[in-house]
């Protein structure tokens, strides 16, 4: 008996043992790969915008096995399709870290499924590494912010609309916690500087009916539309702003959030309108044109976007903070993000070391006739980011 009671303690001391080492952290990293989530938008409505992430963040993690990998691990991407979906991001998040035990994901384009998944990737533990430029409101310890903030979009693009084009603006735009705020900030800027705001409508997410915000339009006679709307209702405003016969020469779309993507679905409606990013496919140098010239011949298209060439650097960034690390555990990685530069195809970027936001250039450009951005400013230097 005693024997036995000796046998069913050993046992019993190897199954603890077994399911500790199921839990941990950092399993995500062992043997000759590193499992790494990929959380983005296949389906649903913007899944217009984050095809070109998933796109971008899988060159990316090409690239890095081609060259060796991490300290010879290979990148294993897990991907999970949240479908613009709040609560299926928070769900999705939430099996990545537990179930498929990654250790960093990178993804996630709407303010609101950052929000959603932003308690469960605090409470087990996590790290995302999030691409996209959003309003700046309260950021996690656990998350890389690799987009931009309002002080490196807003703060250069507003004032540049009022000198160059003229200072009566209406406002449009989604019902999304990111346009709400860089709206009230952007209208702050507007009458900061001697503008008058003639119209502010928010219409809701998907919206494709844009006849009775036209006809505001009309009566109002803005100089500016400042309209950030998300995935398809981009492309049904511009299309419907050009068969009312408007004119971009003498009133312009401004966009923080229409791109690449966004112009080729609009087509010739999207011409003479302006944007605003930290990146444009059309950037001249040698590194962006190698990049946008590698996309395309893996899928087939150039209209790479500012989250698209986020998506990219997110990885990249992630395999250099990776390679400083002994062992894969959240706080060790993002204690490397802390500080680190990158010459990535938008030009040299890095990691702010207190706040793990991206430090940028801001450029403004216009849509040409074939359907491409032309650069009109850029910053002189790089952006702090101010969240």
């Amino acid at each position: 008996m005693k024997k036995s009671a000796k046998m069913v303690l050993v046992l019993m001391l190897c199954a603890i043992t077994i399911l500790a080492l199921g839990c941990s952290s950092s399993t995500g990293g062992k043997g000759g790969e590193i499992k790494i989530g990929l959380i983005f938008s296949k389906t649903g409505a913007t899944a217009i915008t984050e095809e070109c992430m998933y796109n971008a963040a899988m060159m990316a993690i090409d690239e890095v096995n081609a060259a060796g990998g991490v300290n010879g691990k290979q990148l294993v991407p897990v991907f999970e399709d949240y479908s613009t979906d709040p609560a299926k991001a928070a769900d999705k998040m939430k099996k990545l870290i537990m179930q498929d035990q990654v250790v960093a994901t990178v993804g996630l384009y709407t303010s609101a499924s950052r929000v959603a998944a932003r308690p469960v990737v605090e409470q087990n533990k996590g790290l995302l590494v999030y691409p996209t430029f959003y309003e700046g409101e309260d950021p996690s310890p656990n998350i890389i912010y690799t987009g931009t903030v309002l002080n490196q979009q807003n703060d250069l693009f507003v004032p540049w609309l009022m000198e160059n084009v003229g200072k009566k603006f209406f406002f449009l735009g989604s019902e999304t916690v990111y346009v709400s705020l860089i709206h009230a900030q952007a209208v702050e800027v507007v009458k900061a500087n001697g503008g008058e705001i003639v119209g502010n409508e928010i219409v809701p997410s998907g919206n494709a009916d844009f006849a009775s915000v036209i006809a505001k339009i009309k009566e109002a006679k803005p100089d500016v539309i400042y309209a950030n709307l998300n995935g398809d209702s981009t492309v049904a405003f511009y299309k419907q702003y050009k068969s009312y016969g408007f004119d971009p020469k003498t009133m312009p779309i401004a966009s923080t959030i229409t791109d690449e993507a966004s112009v080729a679905a609009i087509g010739d409606a999207a011409v003479g309108h302006y944007s605003c990013f930290n990146y444009f496919n059309t950037i001249q140098s040698d590194a962006n044109k190698t990049f946008v010239d590698n996309y395309e011949k893996k899928y087939g298209n150039r209209d790479v976007t500012a989250v698209g060439e986020a998506s990219y650097d997110s990885v990249k960034l992630l395999a250099k903070a990776l390679e400083k690390v002994e062992d894969y555990k959240p706080e060790s990685i993002i204690k490397a993000f802390e500080g680190l530069e990158m010459d990535a195809p938008q030009g040299p970027i890095k990691i702010d070391a207190a706040n793990h936001h991206l430090w940028c250039c801001g450029r403004i450009a216009q849509v040409e006739e074939d359907g491409s951005f032309k650069v009109v400013y850029e910053s002189p230097e790089l952006i702090e980011p101010k969240p």
